[in-house]
C-alpha cells in the first residue's frame, strides 16, 4: 500500500464537545504487550486524545517513542494485580483499555497464577474505574473464553450470536471466561459520582504481525527441519486470523464509539476479523513464512497418534528428570486438542455497530510481518 497515513477518526466521527477534544486521557493495560503496544501506536495518533498511559508489569520505555506532538505517552510499571497501584495510574483518565492479561496456552504456569492475573487484575479494573468515575472500558478477550469445550465440538464460522456451550478446554480460555463474566456484570454498574460503567469486548483468535513470537519459532523450527513446515491441523481445519494492527485499530474505534455511542456498545461482545483467509491455519503460517524465506516449504500433517505418544513420552521424561532437569514446555492435550478442532467465524457486527474497517490489507498486513521476520531472524528482505 506505500506509504500509510496516520489514522484518524475525525473524519468519520461526530465531535465530542470541544471540552473534551483534544483532552482525553486514555490508560492501556498491558501496553508493553504485543496487541497493548499497537493500540498505544494507534492512540498517539488520534488528535482527540492528549495522553496514553501505558500500565504494565515490563516497563519498556522505548513504547513512549510512539508519542506524536499532540498526544503524550507515559509508560507505567506495574501489576494489575496490586489494586492501590493500578488507582495512582488511573487517576484522571477517561477511558481503560484492558489488555493486561498471562497468555499461557502450554500451562508453563500454575493456574492459579493466571487467573489471579487474568481474573483478579480483572476485577481490580473494574472496581477502579467504579471508584474512579471512569465511565469507559473495552476489554480484549479471546475466542478461547468461547471454546472449543472438552468434548471439542467445533464451530463452524458462527458469529457473536452463535449459541455454544460446554466447559472451555483451555486452561488460559477459562479464565477469560471469567473475566468477560465480570466485565459484562459491570456493565451499567453506578459510579460513585452516579453515573454509569460501559464496557465492551473484543475477542481475538489467532493474531499475527510484527513481534508475534511465535511466528519467529516456528521459522526457527522449520529451518531446522531443512526449510520444511509441518503441521497438526487435519486438512478440514478452519480458524480465524487477523493482523495485530487491525485488531488494535478495531479497539480504537470501539473505545471512541463506545463513549459517543454507548448505548449502541455497551454490554456487547465483537469477534475480531480483517480480510486475511479464513482458510487452513497451517497455510496463514506457511504464506506468511514463504513471503519472507522461499526456502521454506509445506511439509506434511503430523498425526494425531504421534503427537499424542510424544505428548506422553515428555510427560515421562519430566517426571523422571524434575529432580535434575526441567526441560522447556511441550505440548499438551488442551493445546492439541484446540489445534486440531475447527473453531471460526464470519461476522460483520463491528462495521454495523461501529464502523469498523481493517486499516491494513492482508497483502499489506503480510509484508509488515514479513519485513519484521526478516529483521528479527536476520534474513534478507521480504522475497
Amino acid at each position: 500500500m506505500g506509504s500509510q497515513p496516520q489514522p484518524s477518526l475525525c473524519s468519520s466521527t461526530t465531535k465530542m464537545s470541544s471540552e473534551t477534544d483534544g483532552a482525553q486521557i486514555y490508560l492501556v493495560t498491558g501496553g508493553c504487550g504485543f496487541i497493548g503496544e499497537k493500540i498505544t501506536e494507534l492512540l498517539s495518533q488520534q488528535d482527540y486524545i492528549k495522553e496514553v498511559r501505558v500500565f504494565d508489569s515490563v516497563a519498556r520505555k522505548e513504547v513512549e517513542k510512539v508519542a506524536t506532538a499532540t498526544t503524550h505517552v507515559t509508560v507505567m510499571k506495574g501489576d494489575i494485580r496490586d489494586y492501590n497501584l493500578l488507582l495512582a495510574a488511573m487517576q484522571g483518565v477517561h477511558v481503560v483499555i484492558h489488555t493486561a492479561a498471562i497468555v499461557d496456552y502450554r500451562n508453563t504456569l500454575p493456574f492459579w497464577e493466571m487467573k489471579a492475573v487474568n481474573v483478579g487484575g480483572t476485577e481490580n479494573v473494574l472496581k477502579a474505574c467504579c471508584a474512579l468515575n471512569i465511565p469507559y472500558v473495552v476489554y480484549t478477550s479471546s475466542i478461547a473464553a468461547v471454546g472449543p469445550n472438552v468434548l471439542h465440538e467445533p464451530m463452524l464460522r458462527g458469529n457473536e450470536d452463535t449459541k455454544y456451550s460446554g466447559e472451555v478446554e483451555l486452561p488460559y480460555g477459562k479464565t477469560k471466561a471469567m473475566a468477560e463474566r465480570l466485565v459484562l456484570e459491570a456493565n451499567g454498574k453506578k459510579l460513585s459520582n452516579g453515573g454509569e460503567l460501559a464496557t465492551c469486548i473484543i475477542r481475538a483468535n489467532t493474531v499475527y504481525g510484527e513481534k508475534a513470537m511465535f511466528l519467529h519459532d516456528l521459522y526457527l523450527s522449520a529451518k531446522a527441519q531443512n526449510g520444511v513446515l509441518n503441521y497438526l491441523e487435519p486438512e478440514h481445519t478452519e480458524r480465524n486470523s487477523t493482523y495485530v494492527g487491525n485488531v488494535a485499530w478495531m479497539h480504537v474505534l470501539a473505545a471512541r464509539h463506545l463513549q459517543l455511542r454507548p448505548d449502541a456498545l455497551a454490554g456487547q461482545v465483537y469477534y475480531s476479523y480483517d480480510d486475511t483467509p479464513t482458510t487452513k491455519g497451517f497455510l496463514i503460517r506457511y504464506q506468511l513464512l514463504s513471503s519472507m524465506d522461499s526456502t521454506i516449504r509445506l511439509g506434511s500433517r503430523i498425526p494425531y497418534w504421534k503427537m499424542w505418544l510424544m505428548i506422553h513420552l515428555h510427560r515421562i521424561i519430566e517426571i523422571i528428570l524434575s529432580p535434575f532437569w526441567k526441560p522447556r514446555p511441550f505440548l499438551n492435550f488442551p493445546l492439541l486438542n484446540t489445534i486440531v478442532t475447527t473453531f471460526s467465524y464470519e461476522t460483520d457486527k463491528a462495521f454495523r455497530h461501529f464502523g469498523y474497517k481493517p486499516l491494513y490489507s492482508w497483502q499489506e498486513s503480510k509484508l509488515r510481518t514479513a519485513r519484521w521476520l526478516g529483521a528479527a531472524v536476520g534474513n534478507l528482505s521480504p522475497q
